[in-house]
């Protein structure tokens, strides 16, 4: 039974996000006066998680581009008739009766360093996000199960050997300045995330977080941050073959040891919608000083290639120094390799033109 004071929380939530005219959300787009009543009285059993919990977020945010989460992972049924359409759209086409394939690394050879001259790329990364099965997502879990998960976790870790052996570094009792080297590095994420906090998913902060690296920070994993991991592969230049593998290898080793949450409509389950799926990110920190005179003519050129241009900072952040993020945009619907390999295609393509381009 959902309770009445977040019953009158949703009636105002919903009543706000209908009078936010500059609002262009999916949610606002997709969360119909029909949908919102039916949805409103439900609750997941695992977390306990209401329809605030999924649209809060994107009610206090309007200029959120999707403004749902999901809160545990049975909230994908339960509130399957808002997240549905939005998936769909957002992922350029995944219908109620899609189904996302099985894992396929695909073959890594035929990957290639991306910018051999190093003209044009600064660095390349690709990250995946797992969730830890039998554990709701942030806004639902308790000061404990942080704490347990982060053990599990940094256990786990600790015994990964070769170029992925490393250490686990805690945010409880982490150095301030250490703290900021790490994140103006790109290598940590940090609090304050406004999208992130109105979701209801920075509780007990620092409270389960932190971070592993190997020794040359080319390999790192975020424990609870958005997702419960965040397992990334990076190193300076455009070397994508090298990358990729690297990561494949630590997913692999990291499977055999814990179970992921995996569902076979969406493949695995992460806490926002945009990175269901393969849950795959390739992007590289790149130079495109002639394309990038007009940041909408760049976007334009990036989406047609299925790619997706940010600040260096990540999503919602600006350019530093005329860098540009370009990631694939594409995680649900194909496989670990074809996301990967529409970043190579596309890249390739934004360099020729960049080359060619008066």
């Amino acid at each position: 039974m959902v309770e009445q004071d977040i019953l009158n929380k949703l009636e105002d939530g919903f009543k706000k996000l209908q009078e936010a005219d500059d609002c262009t959300s999916l949610l606002k787009k997709h969360l119909s006066k029909e949908i919102f009543d039916s949805l409103k009285t439900k609750k997941t059993a695992m977390g306990g998680a209401t329809l605030l919990d999924v649209i809060q977020s994107g009610v206090e945010n309007s200029d959120s581009r999707v403004g749902i989460y999901a809160p545990d992972a049975e909230s994908y049924t339960i509130f399957a008739p808002l997240f549905n359409p939005i998936i769909d759209e957002y992922h350029g086409g995944f219908k109620a009766t899609d189904k996302h394939p099985l894992k396929e690394w695909g073959d890594i050879n035929t990957l290639v360093d991306l910018d051999p001259t190093g003209e044009f790329i600064l660095s390349t990364r690709v990250r995946c996000g797992r969730n830890l099965q039998g554990y709701p997502f942030n806004p639902c879990l308790t000061e404990e199960q942080y704490k347990e998960m982060e053990h599990q976790v940094s256990s786990t870790l600790s015994g990964l050997d070769g170029e992925l052996k490393g250490s686990y570094f805690p945010l409880t009792g982490m150095d301030k300045a250490i703290q900021q080297q790490l994140i103006d590095d790109h290598f940590l994420f940090k609090e304050g995330d406004r999208f992130l906090q109105t979701a209801n998913a920075c509780r007990y902060w620092p409270t389960g977080r932190g971070i592993f690296h190997n020794e040359t920070k080319t390999f790192l994993v975020w424990v609870n941050e958005e997702d419960h991991l965040r397992i990334i592969s990076m190193e300076k230049g455009g070397d994508l073959k090298t990358v990729y593998k690297r990561l494949v290898t630590a997913v692999d080793t990291m499977e055999s040891k814990l179970s992921f949450s995996h569902d076979d409509r969406f493949g695995f389950l992460t806490f926002c919608p945009t990175n269901l799926g393969t849950t795959m990110r390739a992007s590289v920190h790149i130079r495109l000083p002639k394309l990038a005179k007009d940041r909408n003519v760049l976007e334009d050129i990036a989406s047609k290639f299925n790619l997706q241009v940010r600040g260096t900072r990540g999503e919602h952040t600006e350019s530093e120094g005329g860098v540009y993020d370009i990631s694939n945009k594409r995680r649900l619907g194909l496989s670990e390799y074809q996301a990967v390999r529409e970043m190579q295609d596309g890249i390739q393509e934004m360099i020729k033109m960049e080359k060619a381009a008066a």
